[in-house]
């Protein structure tokens, strides 16, 4: 087959060429039962291969047809030796990942600085995480990837781990060295699976990071709507078979996966793998040169630097994703939230994310000069704006010590829990998770022993008015706590 063909979009415009009388879900029958107002904005288009796995069409659960010559494509284009779609975003596809290579009491090292998904998948795979720091950047108080070094280090200490997970690239951009990682790992016969959600695009352009596959690594999620030209809620997961089984990611996916699987999604999952194998280094250069012009000029804006490659000088920081525009502004003397608000409400730029000290935005297949202007002319409103409050600002990155886990996430997540004061929790044992930022390091997560150090680190970054994500009180006054409280490991 050529990546040339998108046999799924294909199938789907056949059947709807047929002009089949439906007496199958979905109710609204090709858009004729819908609230007319709607299906005049979405068009008719989207609604007549909206359908259901009926046979012409395949099923994502056993695929046998054009989702399997799809799957097969998309194989082919990252370099794995099985693809699987999914309609369930990164999040489905990690707790897929993740459930296939760890189970009950299995240790599994992870980065500190994980997603909510990965933390949840190994709650319902009642395994033990095993927590590296990752390596903190003082300069725009984030945290980037682990090194080679940390994981060599932590499998000595616990021989008996079972997988390895690793971020490639980070949110912000940045990939550690993804190749020594996994030739260590393989040394000892254990898998390497990667949160690869920032990374579609890695894979089709010289000048950018090693994708997962091309590393080596057993599994990667990667999402395709994030950076590869999808609908929002479609991902990949890609295997290297050898020490996973495929069939097992199969029988996984099946279970975590709806019924009913969008084809809408599904086929934009085909087409952008066609518009990547095909397209993808001549638009992915064309985004670079972007990038590129965009840092050079924001960098010259008084009071605001864009992070590059000056940034790349550990194994956590071996390679970086141009594409990711990280920009400080705290020398402006405003928060990365204050930036985000006056972007919004005085240019109408929305940015990815804000942090205390910084902005993300984000250059895709689908910018143009004309986007890039309008950022550049808007950061330089904003500079002359607080031009009279600027100053030199440090930022503040103090990382507490991971504190000893008591119980599996699990067991924690399913025991009997209490509310109590946080200022009298200490010694108790956590059953939510605390995250305070930046760097968006987790404090506490289910299962882990609360310490008085630790109910310090939390007071002192609410008073420096950093926001809490996690605990069902958000002001941080009560926290829940297992009701057990003598540790039971």
């Amino acid at each position: 087959m050529s990546q040339l063909e998108t046999p799924l979009f294909d199938v789907l415009l056949k059947h709807r060429n047929r002009h089949p009388i439906q007496f199958h879900i979905p109710g609204h029958k090709k858009g004729q039962g819908m609230d007319p107002a709607f299906r005049e904005f979405v068009g008719d288009n989207v609604l007549s291969i909206d359908l259901i796995n009926i046979a012409p069409l395949d099923d994502l659960h056993s695929p046998k047809g054009a989702i399997k010559e799809a799957q097969a494509l998309a194989a082919q284009a990252f370099g794995a030796d099985h693809t699987f779609f999914s309609v369930q975003g990164t999040s489905g596809a990690i707790m897929a990942m993740i459930l296939t290579v760890v189970g009950p009491g299995d240790k599994i090292l992870v980065p500190r600085n994980v997603h909510k998904s990965i933390m949840s998948a190994i709650v319902f795979a009642g395994a033990i995480p095993i927590f590296i720091h990752p390596e903190v950047d003082s300069e725009y108080g984030i945290s980037h990837g682990i090194s080679p070094e940390a994981v060599e280090k932590a499998l000595n200490a616990y021989p008996d781990t079972k997988a390895v997970l690793v971020i490639n690239p980070t949110y912000f951009g940045f990939s550690a060295d993804l190749k020594r990682i996994v030739e260590i790992v393989h040394t000892r016969n254990i898998p390497v699976v990667v949160d690869e959600a920032h990374g579609v695009h890695i894979k089709f352009h010289d000048d950018l990071p090693y994708s997962a596959m091309e590393a080596g690594a057993d599994m990667a999620a990667t999402s395709v709507h994030k950076l590869g030209g999808s609908m929002t809620q479609t991902s990949i997961l890609n295997v290297r078979e050898g020490l996973v089984s495929a069939k097992r990611v199969q029988a996984v996916l099946s279970m975590l996966t709806t019924t009913s699987t969008s084809y809408p999604l599904l086929a934009s999952l085909d087409t952008a793998r066609r518009q990547l194998a095909i397209h993808g280094y001549d638009l992915i250069g064309d985004a670079l040169r972007l990038a590129k012009d965009a840092r050079k000029r924001i960098n010259q804006i008084p009071h605001i630097k864009c992070a590059g490659k000056e940034k790349l000088n550990s194994s956590a920081t071996y390679d970086m994703d141009p594409l990711k525009l990280l920009i400080s502004v705290k020398d402006l003397g405003l928060s990365g939230h204050q930036a985000e608000e006056w972007l919004r409400h005085n240019a109408n730029i929305e940015v990815e994310l804000s942090d205390l000290y910084n902005i993300l935005c984000l250059v895709t297949l689908g910018d143009t000069k004309k986007e890039i202007n309008l950022l550049i002319n808007a950061l330089s409103r904003m500079s002359k704006a607080f031009d009279s409050e600027a100053t030199i600002t440090e930022a503040m990155v103090n990382v507490p010590d991971i504190p000893a886990l008591a119980m599996s996430p699990r067991d924690a997540f399913y025991a009997d829990t209490e509310v109590v004061p946080l200022a009298e929790a200490d010694n108790c044992i956590c059953a939510e998770f605390v995250m305070v930022y930046p760097p968006g390091i987790p404090i506490f997560i289910p299962g882990e022993i609360i310490t008085q150090e630790n109910i310090r680190y939390i007071q002192m970054n609410i008073e420096a008015g950093l926001p809490v994500q996690g605990p069902e009180d958000t002001t941080l006054k009560t926290i829940r706590v297992i009701k057990e409280r003598k540790p039971i490991i």
